[in-house]
């Protein structure tokens, strides 16, 4: 697992990278329905990445990580989707609802494996 400081530095220029890259074919994905859905999934990838350096930041300055993060992340990658198309707000939100689920359940059960090995020693 990479420590935060280098993983809030990775999150951040994925963020730069994903957005740049959604700007300049900004048209493109608004063109069709299924661009326009893809739009929304890359929206999410916002929420995703910037969710992470959020996080990375708040445990590097040792604040309590919770649901503002969340919303923050939400916010920001419901703003960058709505540069694209309108269409593209109600997908990335859908996707990124799973994306959160999904993070969710991974991070327990990382936690679990851990409490499990550190019980044994």
């Amino acid at each position: 697992m990479a420590a935060p400081g280098s993983s809030m530095l990775y999150s951040f220029l994925l963020f730069i990278v994903i957005l740049s890259l959604q700007e300049v074919y900004r048209g493109k994905l608004a063109s069709s329905e299924w661009f326009t859905i893809l739009g929304g999934f890359t929206s999410s990838l916002l929420f995703l990445v910037s969710l992470t350096f959020i996080g990375n930041l708040q445990e590097t300055s040792g604040m309590k990580t919770g649901w503002g993060a969340v919303i923050l992340s939400e916010a920001i990658a419901l703003i960058a989707a709505s540069t694209v198309h309108r269409v593209c707000i109600t997908t990335c939100f859908l996707f990124s609802a799973g994306l959160l689920y999904e993070v969710n359940k991974i991070s327990g059960l990382i936690l679990s494996r851990s409490e499990g090995k550190s019980k044994r020693h």
